[in-house]
C-alpha cells in the first residue's frame, strides 16, 4: 500500500473508531506526514520499505534537527500506533515499530497561578464586566468556568446550554476519547454564567446551542479563548505557556493544596491515568519547598 494511501486510512481509522478528536489526529498525521517526506527521500514510497531501521533513522534525523526529547516522544508514540493498526489490518506481515525507542520526554512542572495573582484577574474582569459590555461579561464566565472546573479549552468552546446545570452546579463535557464527565463548579462561577446567559442575545446572529459566543454571534473557537487568556497573563509575573492550560493546572493544584484526594481531582480533570494527576502533587511539593525556604529561618 502507498504511504499517503496508509496516512489516509490511518486518519479516517482514528475519528471514526477510535474516537480521537480533529486535534489529536492533525497532530498525529502531522507527525506521519514528516515520516513519509522522509520516506520517499529514501526512495521508501509504499508500506513493504518500513522496517524499523528506516523509523530509526527518521528519529534520529529529528534529533539531529534540534527537535526536543517532548517532539521525539510524540512522534516515536504516533508512528508506533500507526506501524501496529498496519499489521493487525494486514497490510504489512509484522510490526516494524515493536522495538522502536524514544528518549524519554523532559518533564516541566506546569506554570501555576499563586491565589492573590488568580483573585487579581478575576476581580478585574468583573470589574470590566460591570460596566455592561457583552463581551466582558463573556470573558469573565469563560475565566470562572476554566478556572473553577480546570476544563480543557477545547471542552469549554464545546459546551451546550444543556450541558450547564446552573441549580446543581455541574457542567458536562466530553473529553478526550469522547469520555463523557459531570465536572462541578462553584458560587461565583454559577453567577458568571447567569450574567453571561442573560446577555448572551446580544451576541447571536442566528439559532445555536454553544454557550459561548465569538463577536460574530457564532460558537467562539479555541484561538480565541488562547488569546483572551494569553492576554490576561501578559501582565502577571512568571514564566512558562501563557495560555487556558494554566487556569486547568491552577486549578488542580489549588484542589491538592485545599486537600482535594489525588483520585478526585483525576475524575474531575479527566485523566486516564493517576500518573498524568500525580504531576500536580509534585506542583504543590515545590510549592511547599518554596514557602519553607522563603518563611523558615533555618531553610
Amino acid at each position: 500500500m502507498l504511504l499517503d494511501r496508509a496516512l489516509s486510512d490511518f486518519a479516517v481509522y482514528l475519528t471514526a473508531e477510535r474516537g480521537f478528536s480533529a486535534h489529536t489526529v492533525r497532530s498525529y498525521s502531522s507527525d506521519l506526514a514528516d515520516f513519509e517526506r522522509f520516506a520517499l527521500t529514501r526512495g521508501v514510497a509504499s508500506t513493504d520499505g518500513i522496517d524499523l531501521e528506516l523509523l530509526r533513522d527518521w528519529l534520529w534525523d529529528g534529533s539531529k534537527s534540534g527537535l526536543a526529547k517532548s517532539t521525539l516522544a510524540r512522534r516515536s508514540a504516533a508512528v508506533r500506533s500507526w506501524s501496529g493498526w498496519l499489521a493487525r489490518i494486514g497490510v504489512v506481515p509484522t510490526d516494524a515499530a515493536t522495538r522502536l525507542r524514544a528518549p524519554k520526554a523532559d518533564h516541566h512542572l506546569p506554570r501555576v497561578l499563586t491565589r492573590p495573582q488568580i483573585d487579581g484577574m478575576l476581580e478585574g474582569l468583573a470589574a470590566l464586566a460591570a460596566s455592561g459590555d457583552a463581551i466582558a461579561t463573556r470573558d469573565l464566565a469563560i475565566v470562572e468556568l476554566l478556572y473553577a472546573s480546570a476544563l480543557r479549552v477545547s471542552e469549554v468552546v464545546g459546551l451546550n446550554l444543556n450541558d450547564v446545570d446552573l441549580g446543581r452546579l455541574t457542567v458536562r463535557v466530553t473529553g478526550k476519547g469522547s469520555k463523557e464527565r459531570v465536572v462541578p463548579f462553584g458560587g461565583p462561577a454559577q453567577r458568571a454564567i447567569v450574567e453571561w446567559e442573560r446577555r448572551r442575545h446580544e451576541l447571536v446572529a442566528e439559532p445555536t446551542s454553544a454557550v459561548f459566543l465569538g463577536a460574530r454571534g457564532k460558537r467562539m473557537g479555541t484561538r480565541s479563548v488562547y488569546e483572551l487568556i494569553a492576554r490576561l497573563l501578559a501582565d502577571v509575573p512568571g514564566s512558562g505557556p501563557s495560555g487556558p492550560h494554566t487556569l486547568r493546572h491552577t486549578a488542580a493544584t489549588h484542589l491538592l493544596d485545599g486537600g482535594a484526594d489525588l483520585r478526585s481531582v483525576q475524575e474531575m480533570l479527566g485523566h486516564a491515568s493517576l500518573g498524568t494527576t500525580q504531576l500536580y502533587t509534585h506542583v504543590s511539593a515545590e510549592r511547599l519547598k518554596d514557602a519553607y525556604r522563603t518563611a523558615h529561618p533555618r531553610a
